[in-house]
């Protein structure tokens, strides 16, 4: 199926030749890195398909163009066949506090489905996979400036089945020469027009600020502030969900058959919790009470990607690094979809 474009082109977005147009399944694509990331493919002239059980993405998000099927990863021999050219990974469980009181979910799902799914590429002959990995693979790390070699000693079953599925990709490109790229992401945020950010529970920071601001929440909790840090809170890279998106698209042309790439996804610098709150401040004019409590068990004080090896193997910088930016995409998002 032909798509056609559903937005504007981003800043720096990759563009193809006609005869370089490809056929992509994305599953996990009605969420929402998978959603943004499915509509940049289709921006650049490809054809997509996306394949979402819906069990916490939005049958909306699923950007004009593409073709849908609403079902499970488990079954993706069902609809995988030599006609695409490669996967794009986002299909999971995502929650890291369900994953502790429910880690069979996440085995089940995240490895499980995953292990589904590489049986169904082999089966279908498609040999080039990009898949959504975390930062929350590194665990509790000691050093602030986390690298592709730092320690990988994930504190929770999220974690764990990430790193998992890390492990599962690389055995199949070394005995079945799959190429395959794992993007591991530390804090998206922002949004692109229309596909924004939409959990439920909500954990992620400028979101939970950004409910302060429309009254849906009465306060933000700031949890500790006698770290050593510039201001006492923690510091965390933030990276825009459309320069995410370009990271892929850069992955799907450095994949080479046999080779496990692995590359951090960040800015390379970071923002405080209060920095943060203050910029939601700014961008939307609103009061933002905060409730000062006591730190949370592992949180550590800095976690900042070196995004060094994606800029090397990918030729990818990001280019929306302005925190203002990005909490002002996200709030023209939050505003039209609050609650």
């Amino acid at each position: 199926m032909r798509s056609s474009a559903c937005a504007s082109p981003a800043r720096g977005s990759r563009r193809v030749s006609e005869t370089s147009h490809r056929t992509y399944l994305v599953t996990g694509g009605a969420g929402y890195v998978g959603s943004v990331v499915a509509a940049h493919l289709l921006e650049a002239g490809h054809r997509v398909t996306v394949l979402d059980d819906l069990s916490t993405g939005f049958r909306e998000g699923v950007p004009a163009g593409a073709e849908f099927i609403e079902g499970r990863i488990q079954d993706a021999a069902r609809y995988l066949d030599p006609s695409y050219d490669a996967v794009l990974h986002f299909a999971a469980s995502s929650q890291v506090g369900e994953s502790v009181a429910n880690p069979g979910k996440y085995w089940e799902n995240n490895v499980g489905g995953t292990l589904a799914l590489l049986a169904a590429m082999r089966g279908a002959g498609v040999r080039k996979l990009v898949f959504s990995s975390t930062a929350a693979t590194y665990g509790e790390p000691a050093e602030g400036l986390l690298t592709e070699a730092s320690v990988t000693a994930p504190t929770n079953p999220y974690g764990a089945s990430k790193l998992a599925v890390d492990h599962m990709i690389a055995g199949e490109c070394v005995a079945h020469g799959l190429a395959a790229v794992s993007l591991r992401y530390f804090n998206v945020a922002g949004a692109y027009g229309r596909f924004g950010e939409r959990h439920s529970p909500e954990t992620h920071l400028i979101p939970l600020v950004l409910q302060v601001a429309l009254g849906e929440r009465e306060s933000i909790s700031v949890f500790g502030e006698d770290y050593p840090t510039p201001d006492g809170t923690c510091v965390r890279d933030y990276i825009h969900v459309a320069d995410l998106a370009e990271a892929h698209l850069a992955a799907l042309e450095a994949a080479t058959a046999g080779e496990h790439l692995i590359c951090n996804l960040g800015n390379g610098s970071g923002f405080s919790v209060r920095e943060v709150v203050e910029t939601v401040r700014k961008v939307t004019g609103r009061e933002i009470p905060e409730v000062v409590a006591p730190r949370r068990a592992g949180d550590p004080a800095m976690l900042v990607a070196s995004a060094r090896t994606a800029h090397e193997r990918l030729g990818w910088t990001p280019s929306r690094s302005d925190l203002t930016g990005i909490i002002r995409d996200a709030w023209n998002f939050a505003r039209t979809h609050a609650s």
